[in-house]
């Protein structure tokens, strides 16, 4: 299984990117993979420094007759998303990441597979490490914790980066050169509850939601796949209005930036009422499933039977939860005027979870556009507020207006043609990236973003297209050669 990776062309991307897969690098857990960086650095007698935010830069100097081109920043982010299949064992605090070749793609067994950023690291550390590309002035500059909070860019001082184009290497399809991201919030609502007891003459139950495909919240938020959390929502409050049912626990959802695909929650009906309960619910899932057939067939739905809990939430606070979340925008709220295709703006009901007398809701919200971001701030604030929770939004970081006129992009533009005898796509993603946040302490930045083919990133299904690797690497290489003097 190893030797298929490290056989795979480009050999020097893929075996950086193996090497990356047997560091566990889940966001917040970096230091392994930080110092792995730091010592790859320094072992080819490079410049290399470690910030107070846990970005890694690594200088190298122009290769011979290219001193006088404008310098060049690649950048690629160290962290991954831990997200893996029920069923799946892994702990992605010390287990590596195992990948598979699959066909004309390479996958993991079970879990998310690093590709996004992993190759975009591999190929930095493959052009750090060539003795023959030909560039000018480098600066490699890896950051830290992008996926849960993209503190490493927010953290990156000014004055401490030389070059005058940055090449983020963070997109995820290839043949398209990137020139624009959302701007994005992290919405959290809390709800305290006292809890109550169970009454006599009730019947304990489980609902869970799975099967779903998930994915990033923002590249797929427009492919209307099922959320977890909402799908869940129409169930219990199809419960609690219909059969006084009440809420013991509910637990969907795990990071922000990921589009849940499970949410589970356990409940108590009176007795009499269970028949009922359990008819009506699997009515409602039958109608969901027809609903969900092409953007998520696997939608699965289970009522089942379980302990009876002791306690229970108190049930006017579960009742103003319920209303709240099935009031929740979620998904494409606009789509872009400027750019057919593109979302503006989106939410992502990420996380449900209730626990020692609080019950937490965190969403990620996204838009091009500062005003529509702040709209949908307030739209959510107030649905919440209403129904008693406390809000905080916090976290928010800057988009990356585009810039049709770049001239990178336009010498860019001209090597992929000549290369491959078509003009690349020029787009703008819904998504963060860190070309926001870092443009905004530098200014004066030409910047595109480039990367091969990946698909459902942030989600178990996570894979890269080999062959665009390859197509990714030549451009990357080719576009290094031809940066324009200063």
């Amino acid at each position: 299984m190893n030797d298929d990776i490290l056989s795979l062309e480009p050999q020097a991307v893929w075996k950086h990117f193996y090497g990356l897969t047997r560091i566990a690098r889940p966001s917040g857990n970096e230091e392994k993979v930080r110092r792995f960086i730091a010592g790859f650095g320094q072992s080819l007698g490079l410049e290399t420094i470690v910030d107070e935010s846990g970005n890694v830069l690594i200088r190298k100097p122009a290769t011979s007759g290219m001193a006088d081109r404008k310098g060049v920043i690649l950048q690629a982010h160290v962290d991954m998303v831990p997200q893996k299949n029920s069923g799946t064992v892994h702990d992605f605090d010390k287990d590596p990441i195992e990948p598979i070749v699959d066909g004309q793609w390479v996958r993991a067994r079970g879990t998310t597979l690093g590709a996004d950023n992993g190759i975009g690291v591999a190929a930095i550390m493959a052009v750090l490490e060539s003795t023959e590309m030909r560039h000018g002035p480098l600066e490699a500059l890896f950051t830290s914790n992008e996926e849960s909070g993209m503190t490493g860019a927010f953290g990156l001082k000014s004055g401490v980066l030389r070059g005058s184009i940055l090449l983020n290497l963070d997109s995820e399809n290839e043949g398209e050169l990137c020139i624009g991201c959302a701007g994005g919030l992290d919405a959290t609502m809390r709800f305290s509850y006292e809890e109550q007891a169970v009454p006599d003459g009730h019947t304990g139950f489980t609902i869970s939601v799975g099967g779903l495909r998930g994915g990033h919240s923002g590249m797929d938020i427009a492919l209307g796949r099922g959320n977890a959390n909402k799908i869940l929502t129409r169930l219990l409050s199809t419960g609690y209005t219909c059969h006084d049912m009440l809420l013991a626990s509910i637990d969907g959802g795990s990071l922000r930036n990921a589009i849940p695909r499970e949410s589970n929650a356990t409940v108590a009906v009176p007795s009499l009422n269970a028949e009922c309960f359990v008819e009506g619910l699997a009515c409602l899932a039958a109608d969901m499933r027809r609903e969900l057939t092409t953007a998520d067939p696997s939608l699965r739905i289970d009522v089942f039977p379980a302990t009876l809990p002791d306690r229970v939430v108190e049930n006017g606070v579960a009742g103003r939860l319920l209303k709240a979340l099935y009031a929740c925008p979620n998904g494409v709220m606009r789509m872009s005027d400027e750019m057919p295709g593109l979302v503006e703006t989106s939410n992502n009901l990420a996380v449900v979870r209730s626990k020692n007398g609080l019950i937490c809701v965190e969403c990620l919200l996204r838009s091009s556009v500062d005003s529509a971001r702040d709209d949908l701030e307030s739209m959510i604030r107030s649905c919440f507020e209403l129904a008693g929770a406390s809000t905080l939004f916090d976290g928010g970081y800057p988009g990356w207006k585009p810039n049709p006129e770049s001239a990178m992009l336009q010498r860019m533009r001209e090597i992929y043609w000549k290369m491959f005898g078509e003009n690349p796509a020029i787009q703008a993603v819904h998504a963060g990236l860190e070309c926001g946040i870092i443009g905004a302490t530098y200014p004066e930045l030409d910047m595109i973003s480039l990367g091969p083919t990946i698909r459902y990133p942030h989600s178990p299904d996570e894979k890269v297209n080999i062959a665009s690797v390859g197509a990714f690497m030549d451009f990357l290489v080719e576009t290094l050669s031809g940066v324009p003097c200063q």
